[in-house]
């Protein structure tokens, strides 16, 4: 056995640091934190070669004194906490002390700072963990941080970097997701001498979104508020139409923090369900503000993980927040014929538009200026909200909830003029001054799911015996979801009984699902039952009954009566959501008379 040694400082120093830098990506996040930890409310951040050659991040905060510059990059050196309890209530980005020692140990490391207070500023020099030099410097109040070459000193980390227009791109993805979180700073991020992203800091959340996602998206928006008393959510989700095929577009913050957690994102997609199509993803920026005392922040030292302490409470809350705001608005996809011709817009993340040319341009160079007077607002129909180019405000029609009467309500049904159906699939309704186009089976098949859904909850159901019985042959984990679940499975109308050995025998269904449930179905249950959270399997089970009973519905093809119709729109006015089946997939999209008239070219 080989003799175990302690190691050396430097070797831990290393250690220390591949834990919390990762990548340029790393060091950008930790840096800016700790500039917004200071106070800033304007942060530049410069990069080249995708940051492997040189980071640069400048803020207008509150500086290091110069006898504690040497200090902070010591191991666990730390402004934020002074003893344990303390990381019960932290309000911090960083606490840890770990930042700069972890970044110093693998960059160059020039670092530049001036407080308030003082006549001069300092510059400190530290390379691969060891002081360089120190000395008195003119400089602006702030800190100016500069990385130079990553990894210099650890070749065997810096080759398992990607290319530097892939590092880059993780490099924005972080600025942005902390812009999200703190719309009351001005960001600037830099690359290659390119200005990508410029924030105002205008505090607006709506105008943060647009710098960073565009106009589309801007004009998708739900604004959301609630929570519980254990938390409070605010801030904006997308309509379905601009969900995508990743996560990537989900973004939420705890207390200000940009986090990974499985339960808040499980909370957001289960909202979702039945609104966007299965592997499509919505679009988020939400803001959670809970105890410190009922989270651990400390799970991971790049603090990007976190737990709850009531996990079950804080899907809950999100979960019947989201749903909520969802099920208030009237989502029906508006649709255009061929391209539409649109005006050639910049993009905003390289030209701001006018109201948000709030921050002085600066050079590469140019240190960020003193704190700038808040801008001020120009009211519009949208709030008080940025005044968009022509394209963007054609865009207003599609809040239908604001400016429309609903097609689906009692009081417009009388207005609806049903012109007939065209591929013996499809109804055509006018209202108002749009073209509404209804898909017979997907309405069919959500007015079924929820009719069935209802009925469960309300335990108003029939068992249906199956002779002979199916039998099944299940894995010991199979077995064990079984008998977990036992119970609910008999509550919803489920016969099952042992059969010897590993074989259980299905005796009987509920009613509604006879002739659909076989050996496959009840699988499939047991699987989607294993593979969720334990704050969703109450309910699992009758949204799966409730999801095969759609194969009952009317299929394409298939022609309906006008009374038919009628009576199907009429069930459509009774539900959470009727602009959704239960796949995801769309039940109505509009078309505006002002479409079809510039596609006629009366309008030009």
């Amino acid at each position: 056995m080989r003799e175990i040694a302690v190691l050396d400082q430097q070797t831990i120093d290393k250690i220390a640091a591949g834990e919390v830098i990762e990548r340029p990506a790393s060091v950008v996040k930790e840096l800016v934190e700790n500039a917004i930890d200071a106070g800033a409310n304007a942060v530049t951040v410069e990069i080249r070669d995708g940051g492997i050659s040189l980071i640069r991040i400048t803020d207008n905060g509150a500086g290091i004194e110069k006898d504690q510059v040497p200090l902070a990059f010591l191991r666990h050196a730390t402004s934020k906490i002074r003893r344990v309890d303390d990381l019960a209530d932290v309000t911090s980005l960083g606490f840890r002390g770990e930042a700069l020692s972890s970044i110093a140990a693998v960059c160059q490391v020039e670092l530049i700072t001036k407080t308030q207070q003082s006549l001069t500023g300092v510059r400190y020099l530290i390379e691969g963990g060891k002081e360089k030099g120190m000395e008195e410097i003119g400089a602006p109040s702030g800190t100016t941080f500069l990385a130079r070459n990553l990894f210099f000193n650890t070749p065997a980390r810096k080759k398992f970097l990607k290319t530097a227009q892939t590092e880059a791109g993780y490099v924005s993805d972080i600025v942005e997701r902390i812009a999200l979180s703190h719309p009351d700073i001005s960001f600037k991020f830099i690359s290659n001498n390119q200005t990508k992203l410029h924030t105002s800091g205008n505090g607006r959340m709506q105008d943060m979104i647009y710098h960073i996602y565009g106009r589309d998206i801007a004009a998708n928006l739900i604004e959301i508020n609630g929570g519980s008393d254990t938390v409070s959510i605010r801030g904006f989700i997308g309509k379905p139409v601009v969900s995508r095929g990743n996560r990537n577009y989900e973004n939420y913050f705890v207390n200000g923090r940009y986090i990974r957690s499985q339960v808040i994102s499980r909370a957001i997609e289960d909202a979702y369900h039945t609104f966007v199509m299965k592997h499509q993803y919505p679009f988020t920026v939400l803001q959670l503000t809970a105890d410190g005392k009922l989270l651990d922040i400390n799970v991971h030292p790049t603090k990007m993980e976190l737990r709850f302490a009531d996990g079950e409470k804080i899907y809950r809350d999100v979960y019947e927040t989201v749903r909520s705001a969802l099920s208030r608005q009237e989502m029906i996809a508006q649709v255009s014929i061929g391209n539409r011709e649109k005006p050639v817009l910049p993009h905003p993340a390289k030209k701001i538009p006018e109201p948000f040319e709030t921050v002085r341009r600066q050079t590469q160079e140019e240190t960020v200026q003193p704190k700038p007077e808040p801008p001020v607002r120009q009211e519009t129909e949208w709030e008080t909200t940025v005044r968009e180019p022509a394209a963007y405000e054609e865009k207003k029609p599609l809040q239908m909830e604001l400016f429309d009467k609903r097609l689906l309500s009692q009081e417009s049904v009388k207005e609806h003029r049903i012109i007939g159906q065209v591929f013996d699939t499809y109804w055509i309704v006018q209202f108002q001054d749009k073209l509404f186009i209804i898909d017979q089976h997907a309405a069919h098949e959500k007015v079924l799911y929820e009719r069935i859904m209802k009925s469960l909850q309300n335990r108003e159901y029939t068992s249906q015996n199956i002779d002979p019985p199916v039998i099944l042959t299940l894995t010991m984990s199979e077995a064990a979801i079984l008998q977990k679940y036992r119970d609910r499975f008999a509550a919803v109308g489920f016969e099952i009984e042992e059969f010897g050995g590993s074989e259980y025998a299905l005796r009987a269904v509920p009613d509604n699902l006879f002739g659909l449930a076989d050996r496959e179905l009840f699988l499939e249950m047991l699987d989607a039952l294993a593979a969720q959270a334990d704050v969703l399997k109450a309910d699992m089970i009758d949204e799966k009954i409730a999801s095969m009973s759609c194969k009952a519905a009317v299929k394409g093809n298939s022609r309906l009566s006008t009374e038919e119709i009628h009576a199907l729109i009429r069930e459509l006015l009774t539900l959470e959501n009727p602009y959704h089946c239960p796949h995801g997939r769309p039940t109505i999209i509009s078309m505006s008379k002002y479409e079809l008239e510039r596609k006629f070219k009366r309008i030009v």
